[in-house]
């Protein structure tokens, strides 16, 4: 007569952990799916919403500059150029200022001063974008109009070939005070990616290029760019991801006109601002087709810019051999 012998406790713990392990493993997966899904099901959303005006319009939707809800008439082309060309005039603003605070912060400041400078910044991350288009519209838009854009207007407008983006009436709203907005709204983010990915350069090689006699320029320039330059591109590329879908800000700040001026100093209109602007106007339903087709648009500009971000990595990274 045989005994039936005891469950050995490892081996039930060797099933439980495989048990836990699989688990894990599955939810982890079914996270990152949902991400997928609920992507791809937002855009399939937009463009079923916005079917009737690309059935219409047809690819002329994307190169018409028409905007006429009483006639029905409908193009995307203004929004367009104004969400691409404010969002340009603040990475030209955010990516230097964003350097230079992330290069002080790592490199040049007291140590006393750099995580309160730090906390600081990172606040203004978290300031709702209505704040920033109530504060340029009230505050910064009069004195431009004020004290910078007849300057402007009077010096820069006389110059060859670029004298035309800066001429205009000081009207203090328009596409170069958006895109100044925008700059402010995502130097947290920029600066605050290029401090931490800083932060990540071993204090040795640094050390090593200072006892050899490198200037601190010559420190950034050769061992800390070098280092950290994918993670630098990424984190530029993240904040022109989000000035690309800003709303509130923008819509307070842009003037909202549909025409397309060579002058940054008049109103414009962009994308997600035509549709915080207009949707609760829009009874019929090639009008709300129309914004939903906008939405769209603005979803494939996204993703355009996110894919080259990619594909500039992974060819920095092929280059350096990872």
């Amino acid at each position: 007569m045989q005994i039936a012998s005891a469950p050995n406790p490892v081996d039930r713990s060797h099933r439980a952990d495989a048990f836990g392990d699989w688990a894990f493993r599955n939810l982890v997966t079914l996270a990152g799916w949902f991400v997928l899904a609920a992507l791809g099901l937002a855009a399939l959303s937009m463009l079923w919403g916005g079917r009737e005006a690309f059935m219409e319009f047809g690819p002329g939707f994307l190169t018409s500059t028409a905007w006429n809800p009483v006639t029905e008439e409908y193009g995307a082309l203004v929004a367009i150029y104004g969400t691409i060309v404010s969002t340009i005039i603040a990475m030209i603003i955010a990516v230097p200022v964003s350097f230079g605070i992330a290069l002080f912060l790592t490199e040049v400041a007291p140590a006393w001063i750099r995580q309160p400078l730090g906390t600081a910044i990172e606040l203004l991350a978290g300031i709702p974008s209505i704040i920033y288009g109530m504060w340029g519209l009230f505050v910064l838009a009069p004195f431009l109009a004020e004290n910078v854009y007849p300057w402007v207007d009077e010096n820069m407008g006389a110059l060859p070939f670029l004298g035309v983006l800066f001429r205009g009436p000081p009207l203090g709203i328009g596409m170069l005070t958006a895109g100044i907005v925008l700059a402010i709204m995502i130097i947290p983010f920029i600066s605050s990616v290029m401090r931490d990915v800083f932060n990540t350069v071993p204090v040795r090689l640094k050390e090593s290029a200072y006892a050899l006699g490198s200037t601190t320029f010559e420190v950034v320039w050769d061992i800390v760019l070098p280092y950290t330059r994918s993670a630098v591109i990424g984190g530029i590329f993240l904040g022109m991801g989000r000035a690309l879908g800003e709303t509130m800000a923008v819509t307070f700040v842009l003037g909202n006109s549909h025409h397309i001026n060579a002058s940054l100093l008049m109103p414009g209109n962009s994308i997600a601002a035509s549709i915080a602007n207009e949707f609760a106007e829009a009874t019929t339903p090639m009008y709300q087709s129309a914004l939903l087709a906008l939405g769209f648009v603005l979803f494939l500009v996204t993703f355009v810019v996110l894919a080259i971000a990619k594909l500039m990595l992974m060819r920095l990274a092929k280059r350096e051999g990872n």
